[in-house]
């Protein structure tokens, strides 16, 4: 079995970050930005429009690549490569559009994140990523 690479996204609107509250997958009862897979062919930056507007709603501008995370999830056996995006808010209200994966979006200020943080998210934290940097 070979890692899968995913894709995270860190809106900003207002110096807040938009999460959701993951369900159905692995993760399952944390909290996440918006976020999948990269599907083949594509580009990453179009990946992270993609999945913003798939699970929220909203469209983003001034995509752009953060950094990366090595991310294992031992209880399911599940290895992702999370490549970490930026973006912008343009327009639309976060609403569950798929809601088979998510119970709720929020916007959080970045100094009062929501517990507990899915774990790529947890592994940037930790990695020294600092959001007051990428956050606009």
């Amino acid at each position: 079995m070979y890692p899968k690479v995913g894709i995270g996204i860190l809106i900003s609107r207002e110096g807040k970050i938009l999460m959701g509250m993951r369900k159905g997958a692995h993760g399952a009862g944390s909290w996440s930005p918006p976020g999948g897979n990269l599907d083949f062919g594509e580009k990453v930056e179009g990946a992270a429009a993609r999945e913003v507007l798939e699970e929220a709603g909203l469209k983003i501008k001034n995509i752009k690549f953060l950094t990366y995370t090595n991310d294992i999830f031992r209880l399911e056996d599940k290895h992702y490569i999370t490549l970490w995006m930026t973006g912008e808010y343009i327009s639309g209200e976060a609403k569950i559009m798929e809601p088979d994966k998510c119970d709720a979006w929020e916007w959080f200020s970045i100094n009062n994140l929501p517990s507990p943080l899915f774990i790529p998210l947890r592994n940037l934290l930790k990695n020294k990523v600092k959001l007051n940097d990428v956050i606009f």
